[in-house]
């Protein structure tokens, strides 16, 4: 019988998460063997916890915190909390096969943030100012880096919280962050859809500089839900609002100390910061490595020429050991965080369309969470055929990232990759159930996205062909395409004993 998390008396934060994980066996480990951040705490996770598109031998393992980090004396370092579907659905106290669905009906009935005064923030217990003689950054914050090529140590899981110049509209986005200086820090902001680069733009027109705040160490909740996009969550629509109804509270907010913008009260760390208008940087300008850090797809993703730069104002953080949160870009992390709302996100807009034909939705580890989407279908009769390729159209549609479709029927277990490529080998002819769409945008970081890949077929970097394959059975020939049945045995787990 799956053990579900106690629903905690206090506000929720990543302190009352970790409490509760403590108390289910092997969803958390920590340890006081010190540890290198440079390239070793990564290391180390790759064999015990990784997961996702991570370079082999890796595996799904538990939440890891690391206690004495080198260099950095009272801070911890936890990475992996999210690196397993299961442990989310026990963190979100749902079942892990319907999380998309959650999220959904979440994104419906949004709960937004409250303002907390200063005492009431955790996050604000110690100060540092920039202003200080000995600030550095590079010495507060115990940010990795996940190889030894990195462009330096990176900020993986800092939310970035910002607001539109007249304050009308905020938003919350996950970027990478690389820490350049003593108080500057590289962000590299994706083009397109993501609401805090639309308001730098708005910033940058004005020519002055966007505060914002660098939120770290979070409730799971917060940050899966930070990851929508648009179309479901279109600007002005604050993500935050997401994690308010996830756990049926509104998320604490507390004003800056040093910009007009608020933080996260019940964080680990903030840093406060401006992004600064018409002012880029190189990526590794002091590593000269060509590499910014391993990426989603699996692979070192290239540093960027030109990032926009964070001059940073202030760090503050809890007075309790605080805790740096990490991930691995390639992990299970990044599956959870990217893949779970894309699922509500497809479910939200085929109900619209096509109401009750898509039954769940599955962005597999093999696609990082954003690549790849299995679809289950329902049949009802002869009207439907078809319908499932109007699905797959449909989620293609309004996310570009998506590049990989497969279509499955309802007595698939989508969670288990065997299942279905079982049915891509027995309900799959590929002359008639593979549907190829070239000449459309996709992610960005996906390497085989270029005119040397596919002369004559990809024109530009970032374009792609997209990818069907139907192992749904023709509704005429269902009956031709029955299991095996077997006898349901109600106490078979006494043979276990």
């Amino acid at each position: 019988m799956k053990r579900r998390m106690k629903i905690t008396k206090q506000p929720y934060d990543l302190r009352s998460v970790l409490d509760e994980l403590k108390k289910i066996p092997g969803q958390y480990h920590e340890t006081d063997v010190e540890i290198d951040p440079h390239a070793d705490l990564s290391g180390v996770y790759r064999y015990i916890g990784a997961g996702g598109t991570v370079k082999r031998p890796t595996q799904e393992g538990p939440t890891m915190m690391f206690n004495h980090v080198a260099g950095f004396p009272g801070t911890r370092v936890m990475i992996g909390i999210m690196a397993s579907r299961k442990r989310v659905g026990q963190i979100l106290n749902h079942d892990y096969r319907t999380l998309g669905h959650l999220l959904n009906k979440a994104v419906s009935h949004p709960v937004k943030p409250m303002k907390v005064a200063k005492e009431k923030a955790p996050a604000q217990e110690v100060v540092h100012l920039a202003s200080e003689a000995d600030f550095d950054i590079r010495k507060l914050i115990a940010a990795p880096t996940n190889t030894e090529y990195d462009a330096g140590p990176y900020i993986t899981m800092g939310l970035v919280y910002g607001s539109s110049p007249d304050k009308t509209m905020s938003d919350v986005t996950i970027h990478r962050m690389v820490l350049e200086d003593k108080d500057t820090i590289g962000i590299y902001i994706m083009p397109g859809g993501r609401h805090i680069g639309h308001f730098a733009e708005q910033y940058e027109a004005l020519n002055k500089p966007m505060p914002i705040t660098i939120n770290i160490g979070l409730d799971p909740a917060i940050s899966i839900g930070a990851t929508f996009e648009p179309p479901t969550t279109p600007l002005g629509y604050n993500e935050l609002w997401v994690a308010g109804a996830l756990r049926n509270e509104p998320v604490q907010l507390v004003d800056g100390i040093t910009v007009d913008e608020v933080g996260i009260a019940r964080s680990e760390f903030i840093i406060e910061g401006e992004i600064l208008p018409n002012e880029r940087m190189r990526e590794d300008i002091h590593t000269n490595t060509g590499h910014a850090m391993p990426e989603f797809p699996g692979y070192n993703g290239l540093a960027n020429p030109a990032v926009q730069v964070i001059k940073v104002k202030a760090v503050t953080h809890r007075k309790d050991h605080p805790i740096m949160q990490t991930t691995i870009g390639p992990s299970e992390e990044h599956v959870s965080m990217a893949g779970i709302p894309t699922e509500a996100s497809i479910l939200n807009l085929v109900d619209k369309a096509i109401p009750g034909k898509v039954v769940n939705v599955y962005n597999p580890p093999a696609g990082g969470g954003k690549l790849m989407t299995i679809m289950q279908i329902h049949k009802e009769n002869s009207a439907d055929e078809g319908i499932q390729r109007q699905a797959a159209l449909l989620a293609f549609s309004s996310f570009k990232e998506l590049k990989t479709v497969i279509l499955v029927d309802e007595d698939v277990d989508i969670f288990d990759m065997n299942d279905v490529m079982w049915t891509l080998n027995t309900r799959f002819q590929a002359h008639q159930d593979i549907m190829v769409l070239e000449g459309m945008r996709n992610h960005p970081l996906d390497p085989s996205e270029s005119p040397e890949y596919s002369p004559g077929i990809i024109r530009f970097k970032g374009m792609s062909s997209k990818l069907v394959l139907d192992g749904t059975v023709p509704f005429d020939l269902k009956d031709h395409f029955v299991r095996a049945e077997f006898k349901e045995v109600e106490d078979w787990e006494k043979y276990l004993k």
